[in-house]
């Protein structure tokens, strides 16, 4: 995501212009956290139920469905001249059917922490915010430098677990991953999709130095976490899913929280 002569390019290539009075539908949740942190709350018209943060600024606004179960009627009321969507949360039939009656559709697709600092400056740039993303990319680089400043500490794999039932990871071509990889550590190749499932062996334990069991989207707690450990042997961290796996601003937050991690697992190898 680029910008060139006050033209946006989003994910898909295609250029926006600026829009500081677009109405937005933003069916992404940390993106509509970080529209609401640009100053941009007014401007939203519509988002999904799981846009939850922040709290107080988007309780008015009103929700049309979820990420995967968007309800186009309702959208097509609220009249939007902008809909936000993510190549990963929304489905690509949703977005062609969007296509069809919001003039303006903004793909994104985030795959690593820095990435963030360009999908600020596109969400400032086209909707008219673009001296606090500017803001908001200093403070970002600033905590990205202190985290790159960290002492190297031994390179680990870790299984970062999404879901149980059946149990299902990340590859390591995601988002995750590459937050995994500001701390050295990687994760292990379990088949060419980018959300594998899995089954427990001996073999998949022995090449692992812990498990990360991730509050979300499967609501793990502590007790998985406990039980797990006690089952194959090695360190099992329950991890904020929201810190891990939300980029805009709670990327932010999220890096200083991959010092946490770190911190929790040298602790626990002890």
């Amino acid at each position: 995501m680029t910008t060139s002569d006050n033209l946006l390019v989003d994910a898909l290539g295609r250029r926006h212009a600026v829009a500081a009075d677009a109405r937005i539908v933003s069916l992404v949740p940390s993106i509509t956290e970080l529209l609401c942190d640009l100053g941009l709350a007014p401007r939203l018209v519509g988002r999904t139920g799981f846009c939850i943060h922040p709290k107080a600024a988007v309780a008015d606004i009103p929700k049309v469905g979820g990420t995967k179960d968007v309800n186009l009627e309702k959208i097509r009321k609220l009249a939007p001249t902008h809909v936000v969507v993510n190549i990963d949360e929304n489905e690509k039939p949703t977005v062609d059917a969007l296509a069809q009656f919001v003039p303006h559709v903004v793909v994104t697709h985030p795959l690593a922490p820095h990435d963030n600092l360009a999908l600020a400056r596109l969400m400032g740039g086209i909707f008219g915010a673009p001296e606090q993303a500017g803001a908001w990319c200093g403070a970002f680089e600033e905590e990205l430098a202190r985290l790159r400043a960290l002492p190297a500490g031994p390179a680990r794999t870790v299984l970062y677990c999404i879901w149980q039932d059946p149990w299902m990871s990340v590859s390591k071509d995601t988002y995750i991953a590459a937050m995994l990889a500001e701390l050295g550590w990687r994760v292990p190749a379990l088949g060419a999709a980018r959300y594998p499932r899995f089954d427990w062996s001996e073999a998949l334990v022995d090449g692992l130095d812990a498990v990360l069991l991730s509050t979300e989207p499967y609501r793990f707690t502590e007790a998985h976490a406990d039980a797990l450990e006690k089952q194959i042997g090695i360190p099992v961290l329950l991890v904020d899913g929201e810190m891990m796996s939300w980029y805009g601003s709670r990327a932010l937050a999220g890096l200083r929280y991959l010092r946490e991690v770190k911190a929790m697992l040298e602790g626990s190898a002890v």
